[in-house]
Parts: structure tokens; C-alpha cells; sequence
């Protein structure tokens, strides 16, 4: 019996070095309590941005989650939302275990990790292979707005990758890996011209084996290091 893959093609067909960026960084939610909310947030640990009140009916807080490019917003006569629940707020981490034991550990009511079995739905518990995008679990702050963590460790081709030091750590450490390939066979190099195409076709989607070739085509092309056929 087969597995049901990810679609891809959209991901890696949209993907275009011409398009204007457009970074998404704040998302609004409804709260009836500002300053219920924005307890929650805190003891959550999260990053108090802004706690702004220009006018006496008017407020706007805002909170980033820990090693998050995105933030939340929520306040007083700065939206017509009514109050809660929002559902589908996704909490990306790598280790769901670690994250829910921690935000239980800072006051948080996180349900049981459960996965996503393909042809049966949710299923209690991590997923066996621990696959990405597979394992959740969620949690729902003082006004219903429910959040959803889910466990990636590798994203799909196209997706970008998170920013973070371990992150960063792992994927130095496996493009130092492919260059040794590259280095064994290829003439003298700048080996800086390697890594950048390399961790360029990374965070772009490629697998690790496109993205050497793809480092080894702009060597060639680009740098003219042309690696002699066997």
C-alpha cells in the first residue's frame, strides 16, 4: 500500500528570483481582555514588541514568538474583529516533545501529541518515523485563539527554510560535507563560491543532491572550475 506524498509542484513552479519580496509579519488576534491576553503571552515567554496606546481608546500590542520572522497583534479600537476562538495559528519547531513540555512548563494547557496517519487521519502519538508535518499537538490561549505546533526537521522543495543558529549549524555542516566530494575531484577553488550556490539552492528547496549539482554548474559556468569527466 502506497503512501500519499505532498503535492510539490506548486511550490517549486511558483518559485521565481524576479518576484518582489513580500515578507509576512504580523497577524491580528481577536481578544476580548487586552490585558488578560497579553499575560498569557508573556508568561509564554514570548517577545513583548510594543505595548502602544496613542489615544485613550486605542492600544496595540504585539508579542514574537521565540525565534519567529512573524508576530501576533492584538489590542483596543484597532480592529473590527470580534473576539475569538481563530483556529489554524501554526507554531513550527523541531522538537514537539521539547516545545510542548515547555509551554506546559510556562502555564499552558497543550493537548496530547497526536499525528496524521495518511488514509486513517489523526492517530494518538508521535508519528513512528518521526516525519515532518506529521506530529501535533495545540494549545488555546485565554480567549480561544488555538494554536497548532507541528514538528518539521526537513521542509518540502520550494519552502523556506527557518533561520536560526542550530539551523544554520546543521546546514554549514552538511555543505562542508558535500564540498569535500566536490573538492576531492574539482581543480583549485575558492571554496566560498561552492558553499554560496550550494546553501542558495538549500534554502530554496533543492534536495542535497540537485542543489551539489546546482553548485557545481555555477562553478563551472560562473567560477569556469570545470571538474574533468572519468
Amino acid at each position: 500500500m502506497s503512501t500519499p506524498q505532498p503535492d510539490t509542484t506548486t511550490a517549486t513552479q511558483d518559485a521565481r528570483a524576479d518576484a518582489v519580496a513580500m515578507t509576512f509579519e504580523v497577524t491580528t488576534l481577536p481578544v476580548a481582555d487586552v490585558d488578560r491576553a497579553k499575560a498569557f503571552y508573556q508568561r509564554l515567554g514570548w517577545r513583548l514588541d510594543i505595548d502602544f496606546k496613542p489615544t485613550p481608546d486605542t492600544r496595540a500590542v504585539q508579542f514574537t514568538p521565540p525565534g519567529s520572522q512573524a508576530s501576533i497583534q492584538f489590542g483596543q479600537g484597532t480592529t473590527t474583529m470580534k473576539p475569538g476562538p481563530l483556529q489554524g495559528l501554526f507554531l513550527v519547531v523541531d522538537d514537539i516533545r521539547a516545545a510542548r513540555d515547555e509551554l506546559i512548563g510556562h502555564g499552558a494547557d497543550v493537548s496530547e501529541i497526536w499525528h496524521i496517519e495518511p488514509g486513517e487521519g489523526r492517530v494518538p502519538g508521535l508519528d513512528p518515523e518521526r516525519r515532518s508535518y506529521f506530529s501535533r499537538a495545540t494549545f488555546a490561549d485565554p480567549d480561544g485563539n488555538t494554536w497548532t505546533l507541528q514538528e518539521i526537521t526537513q521542509r518540502l522543495p520550494g519552502r523556506v527554510e527557518m533561520r536560526h543558529s542550530g539551523a544554520l549549524a546543521q546546514l554549514l555542516f552538511e555543505t562542508a560535507k558535500r564540498h569535500g566530494e566536490f573538492e576531492a575531484v574539482a581543480p583549485p577553488h575558492d571554496w566560498w563560491d561552492w558553499y554560496g550556490a550550494y546553501m542558495d539552492a538549500r534554502e530554496q528547496g533543492s534536495t542535497p543532491e540537485d542543489a551539489a549539482k546546482a553548485a557545481g554548474r555555477y562553478m563551472a559556468d560562473v567560477k569556469h572550475v570545470v571538474v574533468a569527466s572519468a
